[in-house]
């Protein structure tokens, strides 16, 4: 009877701490997490790429490259952009890893940190085996010259893009040059070397090449091969707008790495008069298939020696103006810096100045 009354007690006692621990659990139960799962994933992804404004589907989509070097050129470029258009404008600025935090300082503590933008991180190991560093100009050969090679891989989702090289600066209103019509087939659009007839006493007087011969070593088979008449017009790509589908049908970006990686084995063009190996890839791709744009979209070569001054009546009808060549307008000496200037936005982080006497 004794031990009877002893396992009741036991079992008594278990049941009460049965109860006590249910009732602990009811009342002190951890509440449900304030995210559900998916939520870090997209906070992570969304933190990987920064950005200021969500960009609208209806937004004209300019890509950009920024390197850290030359910061202060690509904000006078979205600048000039900016203040002269009431279009809705949604910035693609592709950089490298280390110029991601300095190019959003740049824009969120000036007066640019109302635009809509997006920076994108360019990896340069595509460019391995594909670029041979051959070039009296080392600039020529920096990863971000590469970046338009590869437009359908950047983080966007337009049909339509235009980009710009970040020595130009737009005077005309950029929705105009987005309504630039591309011909059936054709993955872009371009300005000619020759056409535009003011331009053609400057540009002769500098010595600029503006066909195929400055650009391609003719001495090779190889570029022989291809039926290009080396007196064939050639055309800048520092400035186009493209049709991104036409662009994958085409696979035009393998079409680019093909050259690079036959010029990195032959040297078809690295030593060629115009040097630089980014502008020739281009040049043999789109031969003959591409659209003309407005040649006033395109009024270049103003880098090209520190006297390549245009007619003042030129400067004043041209809708961009573009600075390819060595003199840079935000060194010195160079053409026509007033113009540039007039839109530069000095550097917060005092990273990039300008070279004034």
């Amino acid at each position: 009877m004794s031990l009877l009354r002893k396992m009741n007690r036991i079992l008594l006692v278990l049941l009460l701490l049965l109860l006590c621990y249910l009732l602990h659990s009811t009342l002190y139960r951890a509440p449900p997490p304030a995210n559900p799962p998916g939520h870090l994933k997209s906070v992570r992804k969304a933190a990987h790429v920064p950005t200021a404004k969500a960009p609208k589907d209806d937004a004209i989509p300019v890509i950009i490259c920024a390197s850290e070097e030359r910061m202060g050129a690509t904000m006078a470029t979205i600048n000039s952009i900016r203040s002269n258009t009431d279009a809705s404008v949604v910035f693609y600025i592709v950089t490298l890893r280390d110029a991601i935090k300095p190019t959003r300082q740049y824009i969120e503590k000036t007066n640019l940190k109302g635009i809509k933008y997006k920076i994108l991180e360019f990896n340069p190991m595509v460019l391995r085996g594909k670029v041979n560093p051959d070039s009296s100009r080392p600039d020529l050969l920096h990863p971000l010259n590469f970046a338009r090679f590869y437009l359908p891989l950047l983080d966007i989702s337009h049909k339509k893009v235009i980009y710009l090289d970040d020595d130009v600066i737009v005077q005309g209103d950029i929705k105009d040059l987005f309504k630039a019509k591309l011909k059936s087939g054709h993955a872009a659009a371009f300005a000619t070397d020759c056409d535009l007839p003011p331009t053609h006493e400057m540009v002769r007087s500098i010595s600029m090449q503006t066909t195929y011969m400055g650009f391609l070593d003719y001495r090779k088979q190889e570029v022989k091969d291809l039926g290009i008449h080396p007196r064939d017009c050639s055309f800048n790509p520092g400035v186009f707008v493209a049709d991104i589908g036409e662009w994958k049908k085409q696979k035009i970006t393998k079409q680019l790495e093909k050259w690079m990686e036959e010029n990195f084995r032959l040297n078809l063009y690295s030593s060629a008069v115009a040097g630089g190996v980014a502008t020739p890839p281009m040049l043999i791709v789109f031969h003959d298939k591409y659209t003309t744009l407005d040649p006033l979209w395109h009024v270049r070569h103003l880098g090209w020696g520190p006297d390549a001054r245009y007619p003042e009546s030129v400067i004043q009808d041209a809708r961009l103006l573009h600075w390819n060549g060595p003199f840079k307008p935000w060194n010195y000496p160079a053409a026509h810096f007033d113009l540039w200037e007039k839109w530069f936005i000095p550097d917060p982080s005092k990273r990039f100045s300008l070279v004034r006497t």
